[in-house]
């Protein structure tokens, strides 16, 4: 059965949501820098930490990941600082 969404692979970046981490205080400037982007076809990208081994054993019910699907992290701080960049409807 084919799955209702799927990611695509040849979409690009088109913009940061929020504020760069370097403003945020979240990294020195090395390239391990948490992110949050829009996509050109409207999907969002989050570059975070991989937690899927730590906190996927826990994971609440009815919550899965999939064999091609990474739970990652990224500071709160930087979700809210795109909110103002994510629309409402």
């Amino acid at each position: 059965m084919a799955r209702p969404w799927e990611a695509d692979p040849n979409t690009s970046f088109k913009q940061r949501l929020g504020k760069s981490p370097q403003e945020l205080g979240n990294t020195t400037g090395s390239p391990d820098c948490p992110e949050i982007w829009e996509l050109t076809n409207g999907d969002i990208a989050v570059i975070g930490r991989d937690l899927t081994q730590s906190l996927g054993r826990n994971l609440p019910d009815g919550v899965s990941i999939g064999s091609d699907e990474r739970l990652v992290v990224i500071p709160r701080n930087m979700l809210v600082a795109a909110k103002q960049d994510i629309p409402s409807v």
